[in-house]
């Protein structure tokens, strides 16, 4: 018996040891434990070091004996920061004024420069587009369109460029409806939990749907804030973390009490015209209805009790089920208010109904009730009163919508899913968080406005460890700890707990100020030093976990295009509005089974800013595919970095890159006769728009040979240059005179050097 003992103890140790079986509530997981304030080390005294995020690292480095790598030079130094912050290439002129600039604050204040550019929000818009995967379409076979989806991005950008505190952003996009006299822009706010799919196909089970949005939103909710796999606990107890089904599911309750809705949320433009014209409208639509208003009373409320008999009963009348189910379906395709609105208004009292919920329900029952009584329809000219009701709207000003969320008009139970299947209910549940984490505070208040304020609380120890961490992720391609989905047992430790931790409480005691924490990290010795190869680390830090040097990372889809954009001098910098479709082949939208078409915008929406693409969860834009962005079904929390040799053969052939190479050779002067000297000055200022320094030599002889290739080749190829610059530019060339044959060759020459530079190792990676 104690040698079984042993051996039985043995195996679990050894089991605990790789996570195969969870941990002992007593043996608490370093990410559940309180955040401490650790002091910071006295190595921060020492030259070179900025602020205390060096001094923690720099403490590791001595344990190995390492030394960090020297600051990168001013001009990468400008690049990098640009590129992180922004988002966006320094341009020619912000490079050399940083580089002659000898104030020993130029760089501070640069960072300070960066984070008051509206272009900020911008670029830190898009990790929550992915934690939440926003798209414009709902996925599933039809994949229709969500033409106000973009409202919470524009809400999103403008959140982060003024640096609203990370506790009311986390309010406001979790439960911004639930605040005390919500502003339309807190409602909108809530578009977060809009971003899940929805499937309105016929036949689709509405419960079904639903409650897959639900879960959806709590795996949201886990990774986002609290960096676990929650939806691991669906169907049975987490297999490695402290979080049981049941626990799972009270989590869901906090969510699974709120409903989607569109609301009525007029731009400026729009905001005042439509409010003073509500008063008008509505009198007018009474003066339609009023004179027949109890008859089709009559007529909606028999209409409304055959759809609930269908909804209690099944199976038994298919004419009717399906009437109940265009309530969920068509209604939510935007005839109302939200995803299954319909359905739950006729569950509602009529006495309980908004106004704009029986005008809604009532323009719907005009345009599909008239099944119940064809004869008394036509007798009372209903379909004509839907017409007149339909162009009276038309006739007035509008607002344009928001999708949001809003406590359930009918209470729903929440129950445990045996197996995960939610047609086999189980135990009631009620709304609470994992019991391994700080609990929350007694409150009255709705459970969902009560989870976002326990995630943004100080006592839950997570959300700011998270948050910091995937900040961290974003500007050196590693967080401290590597899986920033993941903080649970099976994930990874922090290569610096001490900093983590430090990170987490100074953001916190900050008033969870984001530009805070960005500018901390950016303005440390650690973020500025050299990310040049140290071939001596290899053996002792291959990864460079111990970050004696930065990283050298490559940029995102998104950055790639818009650096492209900005360096050709196409780029349009409109802030916000909704989704942009830049030029791609039809075929790729007709791999997909939506039916859904791609026409092209017109300039100048075509050259706006990747983050403003249109976004088909069916067929997402090819090109930011080829780049890594992640796909718009599932929640990312950091984005894969690959280098592929469909990247390079994009970048070198895509329609959209070589136009925008050609704009780029006419921004640098190509063109004209031939000169050595002036050809030396446009390489070397076409090289520092790219990569923000002078070519060495030898890269400047380089381009110098690939130029006079290139004017070799299309000087006896016009066919060749007609497909690169198009047959009306060389036809008009051809018509000026033969001596225009070498001006075409030149500026097709041209074209194809800044095609190469934009190929630039070093252009598409961040150094």
């Amino acid at each position: 018996m104690p040698r079984r003992l042993t051996i039985l103890a043995v195996c679990a140790q050894l089991a605990l040891s790789i996570g195969v079986v969870r941990c002992d509530a007593a043996d608490q997981h370093w990410s559940f434990a309180p955040i401490s304030h650790p002091p910071t080390p006295s190595t921060r005294a020492r030259g070179g070091d900025a602020n205390a995020i060096d001094a923690f690292v720099r403490r590791k480095l001595d344990e190995v004996q390492i030394a960090p790598s020297p600051l990168a030079d001013p001009a990468t130094q400008i690049r990098r920061v640009k590129l992180d912050l922004l988002g966006l290439p320094p341009t020619e002129a912000e490079v050399e004024r940083f580089v002659r600039d000898d104030r020993p604050d130029r760089y501070e204040r640069l960072v300070d420069r960066l984070l008051a550019s509206p272009h900020y929000g911008e670029k830190w818009a898009r990790p929550w587009l992915d934690l939440s995967h926003y798209a414009d379409t709902d996925g599933y076979l039809t994949d229709q369109q969500r033409p106000v989806a973009w409202r919470y991005r524009a809400w999103l950008i403008d959140a982060l460029n003024r640096n609203q505190p990370f506790d009311q952003f986390t309010i406001d996009q979790l439960a911004g409806d639930l605040r005390t006299a919500a502003t339309i822009e807190q409602r909108t706010a809530t578009g977060f939990l809009r971003q899940t799919l929805s499937n309105r196909e016929g036949g689709a089970e509405p419960e079904e749907f639903r409650v897959k949005q639900v879960v959806d939103r709590t795996e949201m909710v886990g990774a986002a804030w609290l960096g676990l796999t929650v939806g691991c606990a669906r169907c049975h107890d987490h297999k490695y973390d402290e979080l049981t089904q049941r626990e799972f599911f009270r989590l869901y309750a906090c969510l699974d009490g709120a409903d989607e809705i569109n609301i009525d949320a007029p731009l400026p433009r729009e905001a005042t015209a439509f409010w003073r014209s509500r008063d008008e409208y509505n009198r007018r639509r009474r003066e339609l209805i009023d004179p027949q208003r109890d008859e089709i009373e009559s007529l909606q409320r028999r209409w409304e009790q055959k759809c609930l008999a269908a909804r209690n009963r099944p199976g038994e009348d298919a004419l009717w089920d399906r009437r109940w189910e265009l309530l969920g379906l068509v209604w939510g395709g935007g005839l109302g208010e939200g995803q299954l609105e319909g359905q739950e208004i006729v569950k509602l009292p009529w006495s309980r109904r908004t106004a704009r919920q029986r005008d809604d329900l009532l323009d719907f029952f005009l345009a599909q009730g008239s099944v119940i009584d064809e004869a008394k329809f036509k007798e009372l000219k209903l379909g004509s009163l839907a017409g007149q009701l339909k162009q009276l709207k038309s006739s007035m000003p509008t607002a344009t919508r928001a999708p949001v969320m809003r406590s359930a008009v009918n209470s729903r139970p929440t129950r445990i899913h045996e197996q995960g299947d939610f047609r086999r209910p189980g135990e009631r549940v009620r709304p609470a968080t994992p019991a391994a984490l700080p609990a929350w505070q007694d409150s009255s208040e709705d459970p969902r406005l009560r989870l976002a304020r326990w995630l943004a609380s100080p006592a839950n120890p997570l959300t700011a460890r998270v948050v910091v961490n995937r900040a961290w992720e974003q500007f050196f391609g590693r967080g401290l700890v590597e899986t920033t989905e993941d903080f649970g047992v099976r994930g990874g430790r922090p290569s610096h707990p001490e900093l983590l931790d430090w990170l987490a409480s100074e953001f916190v005691a900050s008033g969870w100020d984001t530009k805070w924490l960005h500018r901390e990290i950016v303005c440390s010795a650690t973020y500025r030093r050299s990310s040049a190869h140290r071939p001596a680390l290899a053996q002792v830090d291959p990864a460079n976990t111990l970050l004696a040097r930065q990283n050298a990372l490559r940029v995102s889809s998104d950055t790639i295009r818009d650096m492209c954009l900005s360096i050709s001098g196409l780029l349009v910098e409109r802030i916000g509005g909704p989704s942009v479709k830049p030029p791609q082949s039809p075929r790729v939208t007709m791999e997909g089974f939506g039916n859904q078409t791609w026409e092209v915008s017109d300039p100048p929406d075509r050259y706006r800013r990747g983050i403003y693409t249109f976004v088909i969860r069916t067929t997402p834009f090819a090109q930011a595919i080829t780049f890594d962005a992640p796909n718009p079904n599932e929640i990312c929390t950091r984005r894969l970095r690959s280098n592929t040799p469909l990247q390079a053969l994009t970048l070198l052939n895509d329609p959209v890159f070589f136009e925008m190479a050609r704009e780029f050779a006419k921004r640098v002067g190509g063109g004209g006769a031939a000169d050595a000297a002036r050809d030396q000055r446009r390489l070397s200022a076409a090289f520092r728009l790219c990569v923000a320094r002078n070519p060495q030599p030898d890269e400047l002889a380089a381009l110098v040979d690939l130029l006079k290739t290139q004017r070799l080749y299309f000087g006896k190829n016009l066919a060749a240059a007609r497909a690169v610059l198009g047959e009306d530019v060389v036809d008009a060339d051809l018509a000026d005179g033969g001596n225009q044959v070498a001006n075409s060759s030149e500026r097709v020459a041209w074209v194809i050097v800044c095609s190469a530079l934009f190929n630039l190792h070093e252009f598409v990676t961040r150094g």
